[in-house]
């Protein structure tokens, strides 16, 4: 027996409800929500403003996918991401959106990774996470107590905790980021393997002095993008050595910091 919609409450979801509405309607847990599932989440949500409204102003895109789309698919991709859920479904503080907020760039992004992966290890932990999220709703002067401080801990990392280790890696923490400029999420069309990022790095370095400098990164990414076909023009290059050199110490990117950003599984 197919298990029943949770109801879509269009008032302020708290995080675990928005959690549950995420998790039923992203069926396959592939981190979207497309196809038949977006059908079925239409459905939903059309049969839920009937409910509540007889103004068809306030559901401008009732019955209409097309225009429901162009209103909310930001990167037009024809699929729905976290990010874009929560600004259909009005979260309790919007506490998802607070991380437009708090990571606007993908360089940001990468400098908070860097601030609180505290142990270097590649990944974010929940104690970790933790800090992060305080800080956050901090600097979005969102008021929160710990019990509630917990709750978003334990919500984002079952919203993105994906291979459910416990804890977030690079790519899992990069669908935070704005959809627009994500060249992370690009970068998982090729991750390479921990003996083809050694090759890779050792063929980089080309002075031996064990890091890679900006230049060296530059003619890296030019060759990775080129092998792959990807379509990549000068100010994307920059945007994104940029974004990679912020996890550098003063311009030196050693080993374990571009292997976050290309392996599969670091070995960190």
């Amino acid at each position: 027996m197919a298990q029943s919609a949770p109801h879509l409450h269009l008032a302020e979801l708290t995080a675990t409800q928005f959690m549950d509405v995420w998790r039923h309607f992203d069926s396959d847990g592939n981190g979207y929500i497309e196809g038949q599932e977006l059908e079925n989440f239409l459905e939903e949500l059309e049969t839920t403003w009937k409910g509540i409204s007889t103004d068809p102003v306030n559901f401008s895109f009732k019955g209409r996918m097309e225009e429901f789309m162009q209103k909310f698919d930001e990167n037009s991709d024809g699929k729905i991401e976290m990010l874009e859920l929560a600004q259909i479904l009005p979260t309790e503080e919007n506490f998802l959106l607070c991380f437009r907020q708090f990571v606007g760039s993908s360089a940001e992004f990468m400098s908070a990774w860097r601030k609180y992966d505290t142990d270097r290890s590649g990944y974010i932990e929940s104690n970790e996470l933790k800090g992060f999220l305080s800080d956050l709703l901090e600097k979005a002067n969102r008021s929160y107590d710990d019990k509630k401080l917990n709750e978003y801990t334990h919500t984002i990392l079952k919203m993105f905790d994906l291979n459910g280790d416990g804890k977030l890696g690079l790519s899992e923490m990069a669908r935070l980021l704005p959809v627009q400029e994500n060249f992370l999420l690009k970068f998982q069309r090729f991750k390479l393997s921990s003996d083809e990022f050694s090759a890779i790095f050792t063929y980089y370095d080309k002075d031996g002095n064990g890091y890679i400098d900006e230049h060296e990164l530059d003619a890296l990414l030019k060759d990775l993008y080129q092998k792959h076909k990807m379509d990549f023009d000068s100010e994307s290059l920059a945007s994104s050595k940029q974004s990679i050199m912020a996890l550098s110490d003063g311009g030196k990117l050693f080993r374990t910091e571009l292997e976050i950003v290309l392996c599969k599984e670091p070995t960190i």
